[in-house]
């Protein structure tokens, strides 16, 4: 559940169980062991997360169910008060599930073994995978954050930055190339923090290397804070040949009295200032975001200043959240809680603002007929759906199979958010 982070990670531990002989099949089915990653950023996901172990137990009460994640790190209590959950563990130690779980297919606990430990000093878990399926694969760079936001709880869940040995790095990409992977995600808990635990080596560093020493089609980045949009990131990451013009800022809000309130280390101005940077000498790149709404004390005002914002920004897509009260966070204790019927509203403001922005900038793409390269990922009622380097939804018909291959398209027309191309040649 949740983060692309926990995507790379659920991947590992599957590959951690086949390579002890086990057949991972799809959730649905009655399976032996069940594994569930959880998530717990929002109240919503922590319900969710019981919500999946509950089935697995009743889809198989014999079998043995497994719990690990951000919510079973901060609540491993209420997890062990589900009735039929066999183990639970935290965000280090995933790769042990298997092992631990082994045992139990002959003798499974009456009580839960709970192995949830703390997390200070605790090391980058060396996970790699070596497929993905698909020709996108997700690698998980870095763990845990040195932001202290006071809305967010995933500190707690996974600690302090701890970021992936460059090398580790370069030869999990290297070797997912050669199993046909084409494009690669740098995907973390705070990505743009990769490297502050390695003596100088940043994130920067990384991608220059791995644009030398890999063979990978494409790297694209997972979600970034704006402060990172400084000239020196801008002037280096803008020369790199396999960089997707494409980045997803967590931007939450548009207002810089919210924005102090959150905690976090930009303001408005030097978000637009990175994102004007950015587009100077990227002039093809694209942007999405992420946008909370309804933090506590948030009013009107302060909303119509993050709608003001976004509209200067000019955001392909957003990811569009509620704020969620979180224990053990200073945001929880704020006064001023906006109410649900009001975070609702202007969630829907920003939905309808989303849709104009992207029907405007994907019209533009459209009236100024640029080629893009697109890797087609599916097959759909004869139409083949890929994503190109600047993350546009894009359909082309194709009397052959391209699933997997990155082709040169010319876009024709535009169909809400996705465009429809011709494939060159």
């Amino acid at each position: 559940m949740g983060c692309k982070v926990s995507q790379y990670e659920t991947e590992a531990i599957a590959e951690s169980f086949s390579c002890r002989g086990f057949s991972v099949c799809n959730f649905e089915e009655e399976c032996d062991v069940y594994v569930i990653n959880t998530c717990t950023v929002t109240a919503e996901s922590d319900r969710k997360s019981r919500q999946l172990i509950r089935r697995a137990i009743k889809k198989n009460p014999q079998a043995i169910v497994a719990v690990c994640g951000c919510y079973s790190q901060t609540s491993p209590n209420e997890i062990a008060k589900i009735d039929g959950v066999s183990y639970i563990c935290g965000t280090n130690g995933k790769l042990g599930i298997c092992d631990a779980v082994i045992p139990m297919l002959s003798e499974r606990p009456s009580t839960p073994a709970v192995s949830v430990g703390s997390l200070d000093g605790a090391p980058f878990e060396k996970m790699r995978i070596t497929h993905a399926p698909r020709t996108r694969a997700y690698i998980k760079i870095e763990d845990g954050c040195e932001c202290r936001c006071t809305y967010c709880a995933i500190p707690g869940a996974r600690g302090d930055v701890r970021s992936k040995e460059p090398d580790a790095v370069i030869g999990e990409i290297n070797t997912l190339v050669k199993n046909g992977t084409y494009e690669i995600v740098l995907t973390g808990i705070e990505t743009a923090s990769y490297g502050s635990d390695l003596d100088g080596f940043r994130l920067i560093d990384l991608l220059e290397r791995i644009e030398r020493e890999t063979d990978v089609g494409r790297i694209r980045l997972g979600s970034l804070t704006p402060e990172i949009l400084r000239t020196d990131f801008v002037d280096r990451v803008s020369r790199l040949k396999k960089i997707s013009p494409h980045f997803h800022l967590s931007v939450q809000s548009g207002c810089d009295r919210t924005l102090a309130m959150m905690r976090r280390r930009y303001n408005t101005k030097m978000a637009l200032d990175g994102i004007d940077r950015l587009r100077s000498q990227m002039p093809s790149v694209m942007l999405t975001a992420d946008v909370m709404v309804g933090f506590p004390g948030e009013s009107d005002a302060d909303f119509e200043e993050t709608v003001e914002f976004l509209r200067r920004a000019k955001f392909l897509d957003m990811h569009i959240f509620s704020y969620s009260r979180r224990k053990n966070t200073p945001a929880a204790d704020y006064p001023d809680q906006v109410s649900e019927d009001i975070k609702g509203a202007r969630s829907k403001r920003l939905y309808a603002l989303c849709d104009e922005m992207s029907s405007q900038l994907l019209d533009g793409v459209v009236t100024e007929g640029r080629e893009m390269q697109v890797v087609f990922e599916t097959c759909e009622d004869g139409s083949y759906l890929g994503h190109s380097a600047e993350y546009i939804r894009v359909r082309a018909e194709s009397d052959t199979d391209i699933r997997g291959m990155a082709l040169t398209v010319t876009p024709l027309s535009r169909d809400g958010k996705i465009l429809n191309c011709k494939i060159k040649g």
